[in-house]
């Protein structure tokens, strides 16, 4: 009787320790969650992303705060750029930016998403990666990734 309990406490710390190095590469993946400080280094334009998780377990970026929300005439900024005609008319605070990411624990970055650039209106695919616990290097690029371009947001919180 105290050996079938034996055996059965061991089979759960078997089964707990297969799972735990699971959940940690879930959870290594969403360091990427928080909100960023964005300084759009052409136009110097500063904003505040908010990466999230969606449904489906992929990564996601969204526009939340303009530190200039409206145009010189005071109107609001829009995402006037945009190629799908419907978008538009979406406030320059709502802008979907990022989206489609998943992690790579094996290269610690996060890849398959694209990045949209409201400034000019293109999308171009992306990865991100950490180079340090606040500073997100974000690599925009057409075709392979040494022929695109970088730049840094800071996780804020």
């Amino acid at each position: 009787m105290i050996h079938i309990r034996i055996l059965r406490y061991c089979a759960i710390a078997i089964l707990l320790l297969m799972i735990m190095p699971i959940r940690a590469q879930e959870n290594k993946g969403d360091r990427l969650l928080g909100t960023y400080r964005v300084v759009e280094p052409e136009t110097k334009e500063d904003s505040k992303v908010k990466i999230f998780k969606t449904a489906d377990g992929k990564y996601k970026g969204q526009v939340i705060w303009l530190a200039k929300p409206t145009m010189k005439d005071g109107t609001p900024k829009r995402d006037i750029l945009n190629p799908d005609s419907k978008k538009r008319n979406t406030p320059g605070d709502q802008i979907v930016l990022m989206w489609g990411f998943t992690y790579d624990a094996e290269k610690d970055m996060w890849v398959d998403g694209e990045i949209y650039d409201p400034c000019h209106g293109k999308t171009y695919k992306c990865r991100l990666n950490f180079e340090s616990p606040t500073k997100l290097k974000v690599r925009g690029y057409i075709g392979v990734p040494a022929l695109g371009k970088s730049m840094y947001w800071i996780k804020i919180d």
